[in-house]
């Protein structure tokens, strides 16, 4: 399997179809600055060719009547392509959300059973601490505080 497939957006994207790949490519296009701008071009163009080159043989003269054709059928088109696009969309975030919760859900199962280790392993330590008092204890050496007594020597 290749790195790309081996995410939750990559196995995602490998298994769209051929028409959910192409709403996705005409949406980011659609929604593009370059896409504004050869649509803004190509309607001044329209428009000068029919209104001053091709003055009295325009195929489409003044008020442009096969353009607004056009551009109502552009309109319904992209409007279906759109929504279709936000669909998707929604349920890529919701199919998102779901893992992150279920990665959530996972990560506090693990943190607790770290915690319950942890906690057992400080129960031994404080096990470990009191055997290791005891025999002090026993032998005389340390009093019940735990401070060592002194039990000779030059010092008072």
């Amino acid at each position: 399997m290749s790195e790309r497939e081996s995410t939750w957006h990559g196995q995602h994207q490998a298994s769209l179809s051929r028409g959910e790949r192409a709403a996705d490519y005409l949406r980011n296009g659609m929604g593009s600055w370059i896409f504004v701008g050869c649509f803004v071009l190509v309607m001044v163009v329209w428009a000068a060719v029919n209104s001053y080159l091709l003055a009295e043989d325009a195929w489409d003269p003044y008020p442009f009547i096969l353009l607004n054709l056009f551009l109502s059928m552009l309109a319904g088109l992209q409007g279906a392509i759109l929504l279709i696009a936000a669909k998707r969309q929604d349920a890529i975030a919701a199919a998102m959300a779901q893992h992150d919760y279920d990665t959530d859900v996972q990560a506090k199962t693990e943190i607790d059973r770290l915690m319950a280790i942890n906690n057992h392993q400080l129960e031994l330590l404080q096990e470990l601490r009191v055997l290791l008092l005891q025999p002090r204890r026993l032998s005389g050496l340390e009093d019940g505080d735990g401070i060592p007594r002194h039990t000779g020597g030059d010092q008072p």
